[in-house]
């Protein structure tokens, strides 16, 4: 029998218990006082409870209603619980979807910045982004995103900023991975590259034009290192300490004393500083030795200090101090050239030497895993010849 209660009978009840209305409904009542309504059943022999609400927010007609509802699914065999389960999951997923790509892309930068290198990184991924995705389809949800909005953010720079669209590029699909594996979106990834995009657009190398750093030939490094050393300032200390140790200008410039052993020569660069994120040991020549035995004193923290305490050099100082030198056509980084020219063209020492002394990472695994050291030592000799190199006009 149904309708066993009244909704005058709800509102006065306060014994806690369970009270039936019959057709699987029930009214419970706590010892707080709290009423809630029960739909109880059994399918494939499995007895299960349902809850149904807040009596205070569902009135007893309308706890009925759910209740003659959920029956009709029995009869079908259909369990209630497990409907209504997938339909709070189908309605979770349809709200998801309408989270926008900015939205998507904000979050993964910020859950994946602790694990980058560079602090720097986050910022590049975010201006780029700003620049070049927001304006076609950020405030678009993350679902919506297809590979015609993918070509309209791309096609503008493919051609004349071919490195930064192919970041972009990168980037669009990475957070469109994550997207998907957050249950954002469903579907193929519209900026994938192989067998997608590869259709669609042409390759970077047919449209970008490589540029490389501005180099001095190895025979005009000692002339140059000779004007150098007439140069006054911590620039110059630091260009020759740059060129002396074959170094990146990241490196040299984030240089700290506690990074330096002076007795025995060597420089320790953190992984975290490095480009392929390794530590990286520097041979220092009695050259370089002689740079930081004027550079001590200065500065308690950094070797190149800047003109704020505690702060290294500004990553222009070199810059400015090559346009000084009227050498403005020429980059700091374009020193490691002439290095590696040199070493190649005028000593024997073995490419991978040269190789490491650049702190470059060697491709090969079989490369790597037969040669598990640094060869230090034949690089002190490479850096020593060096030394002597461009120090022979001084």
């Amino acid at each position: 029998m149904v309708g066993k209660l009244t909704a005058l009978g709800v509102a006065k009840l306060k014994t806690p218990g369970m009270y039936g209305d019959g057709g699987n409904l029930w009214l419970q009542v706590t010892g707080n006082g709290a009423k809630s309504w029960i739909f109880r059943f059994t399918l494939r022999g499995k007895s299960r409870e349902m809850g149904l609400g807040s009596a205070a927010t569902f009135s007893l007609a309308e706890a009925r209603d759910k209740a003659t509802t959920y029956r009709k699914l029995l009869y079908e065999g259909i369990d209630p619980i497990e409907m209504r389960r997938g339909q709070r999951q189908d309605a979770a997923i349809e709200a998801a979807k309408a989270i926008t790509f900015k939205t998507c892309a904000e979050r993964y930068i910020e859950s994946h910045k602790a694990g980058w290198r560079n602090a720097k990184h986050a910022a590049q991924w975010t201006a780029t982004l700003g620049a070049y995705a927001y304006p076609v389809f950020g405030e678009l949800p993350v679902q919506a995103v297809d590979t015609g909005l993918v070509m309209q953010a791309l096609q503008p720079i493919w051609t004349t900023k071919a490195e930064t669209a192919t970041r972009v590029r990168g980037r669009i699909e990475s957070i469109l991975d994550w997207a998907t594996t957050h249950s954002y979106r469903r579907g193929e990834n519209p900026a994938r590259w192989k067998g997608h995009l590869a259709n669609l657009l042409p390759k970077r190398s047919r449209v970008a034009k490589v540029e490389h750093h501005a180099a001095l030939p190895f025979a005009e490094v000692p002339a140059f290192m000779a004007k150098l050393a007439a140069q006054e300032g911590i620039a110059a200390k630091l260009l020759a300490f740059t060129i002396q140790t074959a170094a990146r200008t990241g490196e040299s410039l984030g240089a700290r004393w506690g990074e330096i052993d002076l007795e025995a020569g060597i420089w320790t660069v953190p992984a975290e500083r490095m480009k392929a994120a390794a530590e990286h040991r520097v041979p220092l020549s009695s050259a370089a030795l002689a740079i930081l035995g004027e550079m001590k004193g200065l500065d308690a923290t950094y070797v190149f200090p800047g003109g704020r305490r505690g702060k290294p050099l500004s990553n222009m100082a070199m810059l400015v101090l090559l346009r000084r030198m009227e050498r403005g056509d020429l980059t700091v980084h374009g020193f490691r050239s002439s290095f590696r020219d040199w070493a190649s063209e005028t000593t024997d020492f073995p490419s991978e030497v040269v190789e490491m002394a650049l702190a470059h990472t060697v491709e090969s695994k079989v490369e790597r895993a037969y040669r598990r050291g640094d060869l230090f030592e034949k690089r002190r000799e490479l850096m020593s010849a060096w030394a002597a190199y461009v120090g022979r006009q001084a």
